[in-house]
């Protein structure tokens, strides 16, 4: 018979899929802190802003590199919430999370050294029986702990200001002010002998 079609939930196998490949992720991370970024990543070094040279030592990172490229992601390792995070031009780092759902007494932020930490809590009802789907795209779930460097000497953590609006938490960390430069000491030079 013609009439007699099965029709397959692409939407579902592709979660399915993103899902194993964000366990496989988290599980080489343990074999390799290097796995899914660009040095040391936001667990475990420098990360984005900085990294490691060949002898071991900390240098400067991308994000202050005018040759830097503006399409690289820095922050790999975290698919849910969806969000964007961009440098303004004022040098301000601005983290925005699509929290549609959430409320804003079960979201938390805080700084500990040079990583802001980031995680919501959310009351989904259970499922109702015999329903049937025919399409499940939205599916809510805690945000476990995300940390994202924003380190302390390049931006004014205790100035952070952040807004929900809806559906989207706006996280604006301004740079911290150049210090005055000192003059520094004079050093005179004398004729040995004088």
């Amino acid at each position: 018979m013609k009439g007699n079609k099965t029709y397959v939930d692409i939407g579902s196998i592709l979660d399915d899929v993103f899902e194993a490949a964000k366990d496989f992720g988290e599980k080489m991370k343990e074999f390799s802190p290097d796995f899914g970024g660009c040095g040391p990543g936001p667990m475990g070094g420098p990360g984005p802003m900085g990294g490691f040279r060949a002898d071991g030592e900390a240098h400067g990172g991308a994000w202050f590199d005018s040759q830097a490229d503006e399409n690289a992601d820095y922050y790999p390792n975290f698919s849910y919430p969806p969000m964007n995070i961009f440098l303004t031009p004022e040098r301000s780092i601005v983290f925005e999370f699509a929290v549609a759902g959430f409320e804003e007494k079960n979201i938390s932020l805080s700084f500990q050294g040079d990583y802001m930490v980031f995680s919501a809590r959310i009351d989904v009802e259970p499922p109702v029986e015999g329903i049937r789907s025919f399409k499940r795209r939205l599916k809510l779930k805690d945000i476990d702990k995300q940390k994202y460097y924003v380190p302390a000497d390049k931006f004014d953590q205790e100035k952070v200001k952040a807004v929900f609006k809806n559906g989207i938490l706006k996280v604006t960390v301004p740079p911290r002010e150049a210090a005055d430069a000192n003059e520094g000491i004079k050093i005179e030079i004398v004729r040995e002998g004088e």
